[in-house]
């Protein structure tokens, strides 16, 4: 069940509070709802649900987001996994995992932007 409430809790938790209130004092009328949509529904219902723990959850999200060549959320998803305590090299074998099936570009693009959140966080390359 969606829970907006319980959603926001989880989306501050696994992104930070700087990224959720960046996002909503950027809500506008027409995209406040789909910030709310959002967070009752990817975080409140689906990332609250039993089964598989947040790091794992970071992970799929990761392997999602390359293969749609979603580069802004992947960057934001890689940050919130590393807070999650997911390691470098596990970030790596997913992205490696995921061009299997979705493609050297789309794996191309991946390994940038992982790279560049790495970097930005001041992280060193996995071994």
């Amino acid at each position: 069940m969606a829970d907006e409430s319980s959603g926001e809790a989880v989306r501050r938790e696994v992104l930070g509070d700087a990224h959720v209130d960046r996002a909503a004092a950027a809500a506008t009328a027409f995209s406040a709802p789909w910030q709310e949509h959002v967070t009752a529904h990817a975080w409140g219902a689906v990332w609250t649900r039993p089964g598989l723990d947040r790091r794992t959850r970071c992970l799929v999200t990761i392997a999602l987001l390359a293969s749609q060549h979603a580069s802004g959320e992947l960057a934001m998803h890689v940050r919130a996994a590393i807070g999650q305590g997911v390691t470098p090299t596990e970030i790596r074998e997913v992205l490696l995992h995921t061009a299997v099936y979705a493609g050297a570009p789309a794996a191309n693009t991946a390994f940038a932007t992982a790279q560049r959140v790495l970097d930005e966080l001041g992280i060193e390359e996995a071994s």
